[in-house]
């Protein structure tokens, strides 16, 4: 089996392609420099040149706030990208991965959303994302789509990384101070390590198990209990102060509740995700950032 897996130069794709190669599972990664998703003639030429056996669609516009002022390429990337791909596996007959997100749901109340709810995006990137879901429910029949949430791993910027490098600078600008941070308290979900996430994607792949997953690391958190965890992981001195969303403005709104019911993965007999604290703590490691 050979697998084409995109937006590789991204944190998922990254680590979609290493687990795939240490399986032992030939695979080929493109970025936008070898494959513009957004080009038909493009995607048709690296298909019929690598003639993959399945696609894993780890490209995408994320950019959540700037896709409010740039709906046009968020649409173009995220929407006809993901159409051009699947209409390619269409014509080959192979099965189509795709990344959603928890952002295609309104974020309302406390349950965990199931795959099949009501989708109400509140952003353009949400919006896009699940427009994407329906261009290939619309085309295809072997198809996985994944939704996710609170992406963090090695290769690419993550709120992870986004707040340690805050710390420092606070603490350089003013260093007999301990640096403060606020964050937002009152939006839940839980975070995703891409290491953890690639595995279950490899897992899938090479199974005829399709439809539509959710995936995350176990367990819950805001995203203050998050950044309390970082800091006590590496041992940063910092003071993490909660705030309500509405003292933290952004372009894009955001959902309050992006908790996800996981349970289709144990129906059809996938791995779930270890807990996002044990996630946490390896990512940490891994980037030289474990407290002692």
């Amino acid at each position: 089996m050979k697998v084409l897996v995109t937006g590789v130069k991204g944190q998922l794709g990254y680590d979609v392609r290493k687990e795939l190669a240490a399986r032992q599972i030939p695979a080929v990664g493109v970025d936008i420099e070898e494959m513009d998703v957004t080009r038909e003639e493009s995607v048709r030429q690296v298909m019929e040149s690598e003639s993959p056996d399945a696609v894993i669609h780890c490209a995408a516009y994320t950019a959540v706030d700037a896709a409010q002022d740039d709906e046009e390429l968020c649409r173009s990337v995220n929407v006809h990208g993901t159409r051009n791909l699947a209409a390619a596996c269409k014509r080959r007959d192979i099965p189509l991965l795709y990344l959603s997100t928890d952002y295609v749901f309104d974020g309302q109340g406390e349950a965990p959303w199931k795959p099949e709810d009501e989708k109400k995006p509140l952003n353009i990137y949400g919006q896009t994302k699940y427009e994407g879901e329906l261009a290939i429910q619309n085309t295809l029949e072997k198809y996985f789509i994944v939704r996710i949430s609170w992406v963090f791993g090695r290769n690419g910027r993550n709120f992870v990384q986004a707040i340690l490098n805050r710390a420092k600078a606070l603490k350089a600008e003013k260093p007999s101070e301990t640096p403060v941070l606020s964050v937002v308290s009152d939006q839940f979900g839980s975070p995703t390590y891409t290491y953890d996430l690639a595995k279950l994607l490899a897992d899938m792949i090479v199974t005829d198990r399709y439809g539509v997953y959710h995936a995350s690391n176990e367990g819950i958190c805001s995203w203050y209990e998050f950044a309390c965890e970082v800091f006590r992981q590496t041992g940063m001195e910092a003071e993490v102060k909660p705030v309500g969303s509405g003292e933290y403005p952004v372009k894009a709104s955001r959902p309050f509740n992006s908790r996800m019911d996981k349970s289709k993965l144990d129906r059809n007999g996938f791995r779930r995700l270890p807990p996002w604290q044990d996630a946490l703590g390896r990512y940490l490691r891994e980037i030289g950032a474990k407290g002692a």
